[in-house]
This record gives C-alpha cells, sequence and structure tokens, in this order.
C-alpha cells in the first residue's frame, strides 16, 4: 500500500530500482508483423535540485547482454557482432541534456544515448506518473518515456532483404521505458525531518 501520489518530487537523489522497472522495444518483422523484446535496467539516476522536475538529470545503464525476445536463437543473434555485439559494447547508456515543454506532468527529455559504441542525441517524450511513500515508508516515483529510433544510426546497419524491398528487420525501432526511482535513504530521513 502507498500514501496517495503527488505531481511533485522532493530535492535530491533518486536511484532507478531494476525489479520494477521495465525496457522493452518492437521492430517491424518481415515487413507484416512486429517482434518485441525487452531489455533489465543495470542502474539509474536521478538528481532534482530546488527547481524540481524541470532541472532535473538523469542517467541509466541498460544492460545489452539481457536482450529477451522469447526466442534463445534469435536472442544470441541480437547479442552478435552483426547486431549490438555485446561482448565489446555490454552497456547502452543514456545522459540527459534538458529538459523541455515540462507542463508538471508531461514533457521532452533530451539527451545523448550510447549504442553500439556510437553515441547520438536523442529526445523522449516523457510523463510524470506521481510520487509517493510506498508500505516500507520509501518514497518512489515513476516515469515513463517512449522514442524511436534508427538502428543504423547507431552502427547496427545489417540489412537482411527478401523479396522486393521487404526487410527481415526494419531499421526503425519503438523503445518503451517504465523506470520507478527510490530517494536515497540517507535523504528519506532529511525529507521526514523537515
Amino acid at each position: 500500500m502507498t500514501t496517495p501520489t503527488t505531481t511533485t518530487m522532493a530535492p535530491g537523489t533518486w536511484t532507478g530500482d531494476p525489479a520494477h522497472s521495465d525496457v522493452s522495444f518492437k521492430v517491424r518483422h518481415m515487413g507484416v508483423g512486429k517482434a518485441r523484446g525487452s531489455f533489465q535496467l543495470q542502474s539509474a539516476q536521478l538528481t532534482i535540485g530546488d527547481g524540481g522536475l524541470a532541472d532535473g538529470t538523469v542517467t541509466a545503464v541498460i544492460d545489452a547482454t539481457s536482450v529477451d525476445t522469447r526466442n534463445d536463437q534469435r536472442n544470441e543473434h541480437i547479442k552478435s557482432p552483426e547486431f549490438l555485439d555485446v561482448a565489446t559494447y555490454p552497456t547502452i547508456e543514456f545522459r540527459s541534456t534538458g529538459v523541455k515543454d515540462f507542463d508538471g506532468e508531461t514533457f521532452t527529455l533530451t539527451g545523448d544515448l550510447t549504442v553500439h559504441g556510437t553515441t547520438k542525441p536523442i529526445e523522449l517524450a516523457t510523463e510524470f506518473l506521481g510520487a509517493g511513500t510506498d508500505a516500507y515508508g520509501m518514497q518512489r516515483a515513476g516515469f515513463s518515456a517512449s522514442t524511436t529510433l534508427s538502428r543504423a544510426e547507431f552502427g547496427v546497419d545489417i540489412q537482411m532483404g527478401f523479396g522486393a524491398g521487404n526487410a527481415v528487420v526494419a531499421d526503425k525501432i519503438e523503445i518503451s521505458l517504465d523506470i520507478e526511482f527510490v530517494l536515497d535513504q540517507g535523504e528519506q530521513g532529511d525529507q521526514s525531518a523537515s
């Protein structure tokens, strides 16, 4: 059980909770369907200053070796040098650079994403889902975010075609993230005392 959620977050350092977070993707397959998969969040940190979310910064590290498409053969192919080459690039990393169009609930999060050793600026359409205190007295907050990436722009440009201009795996990949953060314990006490 949690207390009712609020639309503000306490200043401080918030740490991502991998057990209650999800990183998923989907991509057109064979031109007629969509293949889906997920990664595990390795770590994330959100820093909130006195300016609130509008001035916040976030970093996240995703475990590229954890890719799961519910097909072992496909998982190994994605991990291989033809795709993500996880032996060389075991993580996917994001570092925010700014917040745009913040209305108290939705905003655009800008940042640098590193995939396959290539770093590119991206924008994430982001929703703040609220903050509250959980059954253990810990302050939690949740976010959902999404974007669409070109894998070729990150050096993952393998082309597997069939028929007349059809691709086995499309270039555009839809990414969705749902991440819960927990206010660091030392600051939990500071907030409750204030």
